[in-house]
């Protein structure tokens, strides 16, 4: 009986070992991939979504209309800020996993983009795109697919650019999906408080 929870301790350990096998194995394929005609557009747009910049540039637009879209870009934009600060200020300084060698994956020159100074877990680009689509795309379903995709090619982007693991951006994909559902919970409970007070 004193055996098992060594016993399940030490399974822990292997399953994590295997995790980040196949993570990094993922990783070095991608990197191993020659795909010239994908690596500028996967460049600038990894660079484009530094600092949520795409989201707020659709939140801007939405804002313009009034009604659903309005609430999308609000809705997007609350998402944006929790993800933001749940893997900045929690994740990456909890996990603190180092960034990939991007130099011994031999990531074409042609990808790069600047690499963080931050932890590589979770990915914060992810996060914050994934967070705005699920929120605004919620609110305003015809925006859903459209910005789903838009968040599918930024995580992606950080892979191919070397500087995350597909791990990485799972996990900030995860934490992006929990960021969009806190948001519109939040302006759920907002709304009908005020209907409440009226």
């Amino acid at each position: 009986m004193r055996d098992r929870p060594r016993a399940a301790v030490s399974t822990g350990k292997a399953v994590l070992h295997d995790l980040r096998a196949v993570d990094g194995a993922v990783y070095g394929a991608v990197a191993a991939t020659p795909t010239p005609a994908l690596d500028v557009g996967l460049r600038r747009l990894s660079n484009a979504a530094d600092h949520s910049k795409i989201s707020f540039a659709v939140a801007a637009g939405l804002a313009l209309f009034p009604g659903r879209p309005r609430r999308a870009a609000l809705m997007g934009v609350g998402a944006i800020a929790i993800a933001s600060a749940t893997a900045n200020i929690l994740g990456k300084r909890l996990v603190r996993r180092p960034r990939p060698d991007r130099e011994a994956a031999r990531v074409v020159a042609g990808r790069h983009v600047p690499m963080p100074e931050s932890a590589s877990f979770p990915s914060g680009h992810t996060a914050s795109a994934v967070a705005f689509a699920t929120a605004a795309g919620v609110a305003l379903p015809p925006a859903a697919v459209p910005l789903g995709l838009l968040a599918s090619a930024v995580g992606y982007s950080r892979v191919h650019t070397g500087v995350h693991y597909p791990g990485d951006v799972a996990a900030g994909a995860v934490l992006g999906l929990a960021s969009g559902a806190a948001s519109l919970a939040i302006g759920a409970s907002l709304l009908k408080g005020r209907d409440a007070g009226s």
